[in-house]
């Protein structure tokens, strides 16, 4: 076996098993907060929606061909029993989260606060668009970028190192794409980068075409729901919440080109919230 052969191949292993230690990794650390569903609570299906069991695995999804809870998905969110967040306390995780990022045009918008977690709105406040999604996890009281469309369809936020999430020193993705880690040995630098891509925030689908998309999913899966009016343009996609009874019931994301609706299934029952100004 000559030299070059044999040095590929010992790369080609490296990468294999360094990408098999991270995915193991993410899934035991998300596992505790997340459950079975994990991130993937509902997957792609026939409609351009995404149906029940998880993108890895629901009807159609890639890790389980026909529905059920599959090898990587359920439908249930491990909720512990924990105390659910004040907005206070939400509010002061994801200011930590965001004074990590060193942007300083970077602020918190809204707050919500459920059962399972808290959900943030990060704006741009040089423009006044919605930035990224996060999360704040009730038993450790740490925010983090929220799964789903916020890292699927986000174009320019969705790529971004979000350091101590992603890839700087120490992070989860360190040996993958942080300081000297294995992708920036490689050549690679994206996920080493901080700053964010340079795209539009306009996109093909409207705000009420997003709400008509959003309505006609409600309309087939969950009975006696309507979409909210007042949706939230992120840079490639809408996120909205929808009601049942007067109250808020959960939330919904809509891909900005496509027209596609991703259900979220990790946040549980709606408590509080707040926008800040």
């Amino acid at each position: 076996m000559n030299k070059t052969l044999s040095t590929s191949l010992i790369i080609i292993a490296v990468l294999v098993l360094a990408g098999s230690i991270f995915f193991a990794g993410s899934m035991y650390a998300r596992a505790s907060a997340f459950g079975p569903s994990m991130m993937f609570g509902y997957g792609t299906n026939n409609n351009s929606t995404y149906g029940p069991g998880g993108m890895m695995a629901g009807q159609g999804g890639m890790m389980n061909g026909q529905g059920g809870p599959g090898m990587m998905g359920g439908y249930g969110y491990n909720n512990v029993n924990l105390t659910a967040l004040t907005l206070n306390q939400a509010k002061a995780a994801a200011e930590k989260y965001l004074a990590n990022l060193d942007n300083s045009d970077l602020k918190i918008a809204e707050v919500m606060i459920f059962d399972n977690n808290a959900y943030v709105v990060v704006k741009e406040a040089s423009t006044g668009n919605s930035a990224f999604e996060l999360l704040v996890d009730s038993g450790s009281e740490l925010a983090y970028p929220e799964h789903g469309p916020n890292m699927m369809w986000n174009l320019k936020y969705g790529g971004l190192n979000h350091q101590y999430m992603m890839g700087n020193n120490g992070g989860m993705m360190g040996m993958m794409g942080g300081n000297g880690g294995m992708m920036t040995m490689m050549g690679g630098s994206g996920w080493d980068s901080t700053i964010p891509a340079d795209v539009s925030a306009e996109m093909t689908v409207t705000p009420e075409q997003a709400i008509e998309y959003a309505q006609k999913y409600i309309d087939t899966n969950i009975s006696g729901a309507t979409a909210a009016t007042d949706v939230i343009k992120f840079y490639g996609y809408y996120t909205l919440d929808f009601e049942k009874d007067g109250k808020v019931a959960g939330m919904l994301s809509v891909n900005g080109y496509s027209g596609q609706v991703f259900f979220h299934t990790w946040h549980g029952t709606f408590i509080e919230e707040s926008e800040i100004q």
